[in-house]
C-alpha cells in the first residue's frame, strides 16, 4: 500500500520547509535510507532520507517552493499503484496544484478547482518571496542586489544579500530564467513572504502576476484585472532606474568587505573572480597594493574632486544639527527583545568580587603551550558551566504553566558587532576544555564580526556571559537574554591594595554581576551560584578535575 510522506519538522521552531533540491524523480526506485530531497528549514538546509522502500509515485512540493509542516511532500508505493484516493482524500487544495504536473491525466480532472489558482501564473514564471532566514525574523532588508531586471538567472546564482535581525546572508535562487521584476529595492525592508522578485522566460508580461499577488496578500478575492495595470508598471520602471543608477558600485561579499576594511584595501582596485565580477574573500586576501599602484595615482585626483561638493558647509556656533540613521533589522530586534525582557522579567542583581591572582598565574602557564591561547573570559565561561552543573536552577527558563530546568549547558557569549550585539552559543560547554572553549569563542566571534554566523550558531543558549572588561569597565549590569533566567556581567581586572592575612598587599580583583529573573531564581540561589563560581575562578586547578 502506498505511503504518504509529509513535510518533516526538522527543528524545534520549524513551521514550514522549502524543498531546495529533489534528489529523486517520479518513477525512481526508492530504498530505505535513500536521500529524497534537501529541505531548507528555518535554521539550515538538511538532507531528508526515506524510511520507506518502493517507487516514487508523486511529488507534492516542487523545488524552490515552501509548504507547512505535515503538508504532502511525496507518495511512495508500488510501481503503477493507483494513488488517486490519497490525492483526493489526503491532499489539501493548495497541494493539488502540483498534482497536475506529476500525476496522470485522470487524476488531473479530479483536481480541476485547484488548477484555477495555478493558471494565473504564466508558464515558467516563479514568484520569489522574502525568505525567513532565522527563527526570529519577521522582516528583511535587501542590503545589495547582485542581479538586475533583465539578467539571466541560473539555479544557484546569488540574487541578493539580505539583512536579517541577526546577520547579512546571501540568498540564492532555486530557479532559472530571466529576472523580470524586483519587488524590494536596495535598503528597503519588507515582511517575510513579501514579493521579492519574479523569475521567468524573457519578455513575459508579469503585471497581472504582481497585482494578483498583492491582492492575494491582502486576503481579498478581487480579480487581478480590477487593478489597473498602470499601478504596477511604474514600480518596475523605478526599479530598473534604481539598478541602472547603482550599476557603477563595487559588488563584494560581506566577508570580502570586512577583510578589505581591516586591511585598508580599496575594493575599487580589486578585480573580482566571482560571479559577474563579484569580489570574494580570496580576491582580497590575494590582493597586493603594488599591482594597483599605477592606477591609484590616476584615480585619486578625480575622487577628491568628486568628493569636494559633498563637504558640509560651515555650521555657525549654536546651530542645531542632527541626522537620521535608519534602524537596521538587527537594531530593531535588539530593541524589541530587550524591551520585552526588561518589562516582563523581574530583574534583580547580585555582585561579587573575585581575587584573580591565581587565575592570572594559571593563564600564563597554560598559554606557554604552543598554539594555545586562553583568555580570562574563557576561564569565566568554563567556571560558569561547572557552577551551573551544581546549581541547575540558574540554568532554567520560565513558562506560564511550568519552569523548565535545563540539564544541558549551552552558554551564549555576547559579541559586539558593527550594528549591535549577537550571542553565539557554545553547546555543552561543561564538556569542553579551556582550550576548546578558547578556540570555539575565537571562531564564533570572528564569524560574528564578518556576519557569517548561521542562525543555528545563535540558538539554544541556557545562560549568557557578557564581558566589557576589555574596555576598562569595572562593573555593570546586563539585561537577561530570554528565555534564559540569568546573565553574568564581567568587569575588568583591577590592580589595587587588598587585605591578605591581615596585611595590606597589592592584589588583582574582578567584579562580576549576576542578573536574575526572580520568577525562576531566588536571591539565595543566585548567591550560592556566585560563591561556587568564585571558588572555581580563584582556584583554576579545580576546573581541571
Amino acid at each position: 500500500m502506498a505511503t504518504v510522506i509529509t513535510m518533516p519538522r526538522l527543528s524545534d521552531t520549524m513551521t514550514e520547509g522549502t524543498v531546495a533540491t529533489w534528489l529523486k524523480k517520479v518513477g525512481d526506485t526508492i530504498k530505505e535510507g535513500d536521500i529524497l530531497a534537501e529541505i531548507e528549514t528555518d535554521k539550515a538546509t538538511m538532507e531528508f532520507e526515506s524510511f520507506n522502500s518502493g517507487t516514487l509515485l508523486h511529488i507534492g512540493i516542487p523545488e524552490g517552493e515552501s509548504a507547512p509542516v505535515d503538508a504532502l511532500l511525496a507518495i511512495i508505493g508500488k510501481e503503477g499503484e493507483d494513488i488517486s484516493a490519497l490525492l483526493n482524500g489526503g491532499t489539501p487544495a493548495p497541494k493539488a496544484e502540483v498534482a497536475q504536473e506529476t500525476a496522470p491525466a485522470s487524476e488531473t480532472k479530479t483536481e480541476a478547482p485547484a488548477q484555477k489558482t495555478t493558471t494565473e501564473l504564466p508558464a515558467g514564471v516563479k514568484i520569489v518571496t522574502m525568505p525567513r532566514l532565522s527563527d526570529t525574523m519577521t522582516d528583511g532588508t535587501v542590503a545589495t542586489w547582485l542581479k538586475k531586471v533583465g539578467d539571466i538567472i541560473k539555479e544557484g546564482d546569488i540574487l541578493a544579500e539580505i539583512e536579517t535581525d541577526k546577520a547579512t546572508m546571501e540568498f540564492e535562487s532555486f530557479n532559472a530564467g530571466t529576472l523580470l521584476y524586483i519587488g524590494i529595492n536596495e535598503g528597503e525592508s519588507a515582511p517575510v513572504d513579501s514579493i521579492l522578485a519574479i523569475i521567468g522566460p524573457a519578455g513575459t508580461d508579469v503585471s497581472g502576476v504582481i497585482s494578483g499577488f498583492k491582492s492575494g496578500a491582502q486576503t481579498t478575492e478581487a480579480p487581478a484585472a480590477e487593478k489597473p495595470a498602470e499601478t504596477t508598471v511604474p514600480v518596475a520602471a523605478s526599479v530598473q532606474e534604481s539598478n541602472t543608477a547603482t550599476s557603477g558600485r563595487v559588488f563584494a561579499s560581506p566577508l570580502a568587505k570586512k577583510i578589505a576594511q581591516d586591511k585598508g584595501i580599496n575594493l575599487s582596485q580589486v578585480k573580482g573572480s566571482g560571479e559577474n565580477g563579484r569580489i570574494v574573500k580570496s580576491d582580497v586576501e590575494g590582493f597586493t597594493p603594488q599591482t594597483a599602484a599605477a592606477p591609484q595615482a590616476t584615480t585619486t585626483a578625480p575622487a577628491t574632486q568628486a568628493a569636494a561638493p559633498a563637504v558640509r558647509p560651515f555650521v555657525p556656533a549654536g546651530e542645531k544639527f542632527s541626522e537620521e540613521i535608519k534602524n537596521s533589522q538587527m537594531r530593531k530586534t535588539i530593541a524589541k527583545r530587550l524591551s520585552e525582557s526588561i518589562f516582563t522579567a523581574p530583574h534583580f542583581y547580585l555582585t561579587i568580587e573575585i581575587t584573580m591572582d591565581e587565575a592570572m598565574k594559571s593563564r600564563a602557564t597554560i598559554n606557554t603551550i604552543p598554539d594555545t591561547k586562553v583568555s580570562f573570559n574563557d576561564m569565566v565561561v568554563k567556571a560558569c558551566a561547572m557552577a551551573l552543573k551544581k546549581h541547575p536552577q540558574v540554568n532554567s527558563q520560565w513558562r506560564e504553566d511550568a519552569m523548565i530546568i535545563n540539564h544541558h549547558i549551552n552558554i551564549g557569549v555576547a559579541v559586539a558587532v558593527e550594528d549591535g550585539l549577537v550571542v553565539p552559543v557554545l553547546n555543552f560547554a561543561d564538556q569542553m576544555s579551556l582550550t576548546q572553549i578558547g578556540a570555539s569563542v575565537k571562531d564564533l566571534a570572528g564569524k560574528a564580526k564578518s556576519k557569517k554566523l548561521t542562525p543555528a550558531e545563535m540558538e539554544g543558549s541556557t545562560f549568557t556571559v557578557s564581558n566589557l572588561g576589555m574596555f576598562g569597565i569595572t562593573e555593570f549590569t546586563s539585561i537577561i537574554n530570554q528565555p534564559n533566567s540569568a546573565i553574568l556581567s564581567v568587569g575588568a581586572i583591577v590592580e589595587k591594595p587588598v587585605v591578605k592575612n591581615g596585611q595590606i598587599v597589592v592584589g588583582n580583583t574582578m567584579k562580576v554581576t549576576l542578573a536574575c529573573d526572580h520568577r525562576t531564581v531566588d536571591g539565595a540561589t543566585g548567591a550560592q551560584f556566585l560563591q561556587t563560581l568564585k571558588q572555581f575562578v580563584e582556584n583554576p586547578v579545580t576546573m581541571l578535575a
